[in-house]
């Protein structure tokens, strides 16, 4: 998925404002304008579109595992300089404080399944046997079924 879908579908679905992301930025010890937030989160027809890298969107991932788990005492990650949906999914668990058992629920909530087996083959190394890339659509109906989620809880 392109990054600043992602970005843009996070922000939706964890009910996020401006204010909540550049804040989210900051805890990772970065900066993000609500200029340069404005033009991320914009469809990519509008002419002041610009792409979020992929190195800020892990800024706001690691912001977001700081705000939603706590900062480290020690060092803070450095974000990566290239992200996969492995990395943002676990990531988003990690930010989530989600067990196994969470994710597959929140899958079920967008009416996607998938075993225990095939879930933890997304967190596991790349270089181990039982690693699976994760696809696009993964990806799309875990961030819907947080929306589902998290946005009825706020009715």
């Amino acid at each position: 998925m392109e990054n600043n879908l992602i970005f843009r579908r996070l922000r939706y679905a964890l009910n996020l404002n401006d204010n909540d992301l550049v804040r989210l930025f900051k805890l990772a010890e970065s900066n993000a304008s609500k200029n340069q937030i404005s033009t991320w989160l914009k469809k990519d027809i509008d002419p002041v579109w610009k792409a979020l890298p992929d190195f800020r969107l892990a800024e706001f991932l690691n912001g977001l595992i700081n705000d939603r788990r706590g900062k480290r005492e020690r060092e803070q990650p450095a974000p990566e300089k290239k992200l996969n949906n492995n990395i943002i999914f676990r990531k988003l668990k990690i930010a989530l404080n989600l067990k196994d058992e969470d994710v597959l629920a929140i899958l079920l909530l967008a009416d996607f399944r998938i075993s225990k087996h095939e879930l933890s083959a997304f967190f596991r190394k790349p270089g181990q046997n039982q690693y699976r890339e994760c696809k696009d659509q993964i990806l799309r109906n875990f961030i819907f079924g947080l929306q589902l989620k998290y946005r009825e809880e706020k009715r």
